[in-house]
């Protein structure tokens, strides 16, 4: 149910009386654009409605209750015969909440098309994605949405959405704005408004750009499309078409959708991380070899799926969430762990040797030698990479690799790494000895 009450007394103003001579209702919005922040509970309204004037003096009362709309924030500007319409001051009578009145002089009479902008808050949105992979997992159709949530008080019928990406800094919650029991924070009349609501800095508001004031774009076609423009430290995403977000409901719009995104499928095996378990991981870089790469992509929930025959019937694989992605860079996600490729390390052996002793006869150095087996399956029906890493408690010691162990890697010192591939229903087992050095072998290790 929309809950903003807004109406217009045209009220001829004398010099001994106030006489009215009319009163109607507001005419519906002809157009609504919403700009909402997501690192914040702040979204710029900007509403397109024709006003009736009559010549002289003007009256727009405007009423907020049961909403979390700013009143300190409430501008008003006429779109046509500019230079022959005054809004001289928007006062909040005494004694009365929730109610400001605009005082308006024309010279002319008619219908006046004018632009009300305002700050709310209790509208929201978050990003989410779906991944279809191909049957070889070698490319990915990437689905983007946007879930906008209105829990601001009123309806917003047959808006634009624009979505703000940046964080934004401000002074005061427009919620607790909305909430006060007047306007400025007593029962007096409010000085005139100053132009432009980012200039106008209301009640302590701050900005740090004035992004919601680019140009509104039009819906040129039927498929929504997102417009996106870069706004220093903010990106601004703009929803192709317009869309009705009631007071209570939240709306999935759809926000892109490519196909064939090239992805790289790793699996990974790391006691000192992820314990006993297999890990895999999706990654693809936001770029335009990969079909991406125009705009950053928002942060969200990707939710990643395989197709599985050619009736399109689909299995699910995994879920990650992710922070924003700017141009060129790469994304790794972590899908979770796996049955499906399997690594078992051994403890073959163990011993000391090379003991070393001080002037008393006490052990003061020695050697520990380990023998491991690693036996790797792979149980699935397509090629799969793995990385394997194994890490050690101690930065003095050396290697000696057999079998079939893939490529070889020191990755830091305490932690080595062997990556290979496996082919489909095929297992792989190789070995290392594992020799490190304690106490005063140390020393001998380094010489």
């Amino acid at each position: 149910m929309k809950r903003v009450m807004l109406t217009t007394m045209i009220i001829a103003v004398s010099s001994s009386a106030l006489a009215k001579v009319d009163l109607s209702t507001l005419p519906d919005r002809e157009s609504t654009q919403l700009t909402i922040y997501n690192s914040a509970d702040l979204t710029l309204v900007r509403e397109s409605r024709p006003l009736t004037l009559k010549e002289g003096m003007n009256k727009l009362q405007f009423s907020w209750a049961n909403t979390l709309i700013d009143p300190t924030s409430l501008e008003m500007l006429p779109k046509a015969h500019a230079g022959e319409i005054d809004i001289m001051e928007l006062t909040y009578p005494p004694r009365v909440r929730n109610l400001g009145l605009w005082s308006i002089k024309s010279e002319v009479s008619g219908k006046v098309p004018v632009e009300i902008t305002y700050l709310t808050s209790g509208l929201t949105w978050r990003a989410f994605y779906m991944g279809t992979l191909t049957e070889d997992e070698k490319t990915m159709r990437l689905q983007g949405y946007v879930r906008v949530t209105n829990n601001s008080g009123e309806d917003y019928g047959n808006a634009q959405t624009r979505l703000i990406v940046g964080k934004v800094h401000i002074l005061d919650r427009i919620a607790d704005l909305a909430r006060r029991q007047h306007a400025y924070g007593s029962p007096i009349q409010s000085p005139r408004p100053m132009s432009g609501l980012a200039s106008g800095r209301p009640s302590g508001m701050l900005m740090k750009a004035k992004a919601p004031m680019l140009k509104m774009a039009r819906a040129s076609a039927a498929v929504k499309e997102v417009k996106k423009e870069g706004l220093s430290e903010y990106f601004l995403y703009t929803i192709a078409g317009t869309e009705t977000i009631a007071n209570g409901w939240s709306k999935r719009l759809p926000s892109f959708d490519v196909d064939e995104v090239a992805v790289i499928n790793l699996y990974k095996y790391e006691e000192r991380r992820y314990r006993q378990r297999v890990m895999r991981f999706l990654s693809f870089k936001n770029d335009t070899e990969h079909n991406l790469g125009e705009t950053p992509i928002p942060g969200g929930l990707l939710k990643v799926y395989r197709g599985v025959d050619d009736e399109q019937h689909l299995a699910y694989t995994g879920q990650s969430s992710f922070k924003y992605i700017p141009v060129d860079e790469d994304v790794e996600l972590n899908l979770g762990g796996v049955s499906d490729v399997v690594v078992e390390p051994k403890l073959m052996a163990y011993k000391t040797e090379n003991y070393r002793f001080d002037s008393r006869g006490n052990v003061n150095g020695w050697d520990e030698v380990r023998t491991f087996k690693i036996e790797v399956r792979n149980t699935r029906d397509i090629p799969v990479k793995l990385e394997i890493k194994r890490n050690f408690n101690t930065s003095y010691w050396d290697i000696d690799n057999s079998g079939d162990f893939g490529k070889y890697e020191k990755d830091d010192l305490r932690t080595v790494k062997y990556t290979m591939l496996l082919d489909p229903h095929t297992k792989k087992e190789f070995q290392y000895v594992l020799r490190t050095y304690h106490g005063t072998r140390e020393e001998d290790w380094q010489k």
